[in-house]
């Protein structure tokens, strides 16, 4: 590609094991484009936030940020991919693994799909076994510092090996369910399944 039509983030890719770890159609880059639908919350108070775990569950919870804080810490480095075409690899996130969610909630014998729950009712929708991949969190810090908010502050879902749409921004809960709901961008033309190795970008519906 002619630099002349590289994408103004871009960077080139000289060395194979890197390029190894792009999905086809995508491009490098060392910024963090944001990208979102509608305007960023704003919380100036944390004490009236808090967090819910539903759905077909054993063991439902709301949690205030005190109490969410005060569970276990996880954190897990990943490559993130955009559907806007950009990759950015290595990343480092902190927060509350999912697998831990779910030993807590205890999902009943049919739940099959998570789907996270974020501001103004917007919804992302993934399979269960995606959600409980190991690196899969809940998530407060990127890159030792707590989010910034137009990429998700105070909480933001974590979910690898998707296009970073399903890792919800602003996040307020977690639902266990036996039935798949297609979240907000899978309403609106956006892929269900959303495997950036496999390019599935677009629903074929």
């Amino acid at each position: 590609m002619h630099a002349s039509h590289m994408f103004k983030w871009q960077k080139p890719v000289t060395d194979p094991e890197v390029a190894k770890r792009i999905p086809p159609g995508q491009v490098l880059t060392e910024k963090f484009p944001v990208l979102h639908f509608g305007r960023v919350p704003e919380y100036p108070d944390l004490s009236r936030w808090d967090f819910r775990v539903f759905g077909d569950v054993e063991t439902p919870f709301t949690l205030n940020w005190t109490e969410f804080r005060a569970l276990p810490v996880s954190e897990m480095t990943l490559d993130i991919h955009c559907v806007t075409r950009w990759s950015k690899l290595g990343t480092t996130w902190k927060g509350v693994s999912m697998t831990h969610i779910a030993e807590v909630a205890q999902p009943r014998p049919g739940v099959r799909f998570v789907i996270f729950h974020a501001e103004y009712g917007y919804t992302s929708n993934v399979p269960l076994e995606i959600a409980l991949d190991p690196g899969a969190l809940l998530a407060w810090d990127f890159d030792g510092k707590p989010l910034e908010a137009e990429h998700g502050y105070p909480l933001r879902a974590i979910v690898p090996g998707r296009y970073f749409w399903k890792s919800a921004k602003w996040l307020r809960g977690v639902e266990f369910s036996a039935e798949d709901r297609p979240g907000f961008w899978e309403r609106n033309g956006y892929s269900n399944s959303a495997d950036p190795w496999r390019e599935e970008r677009y629903s074929d519906f």
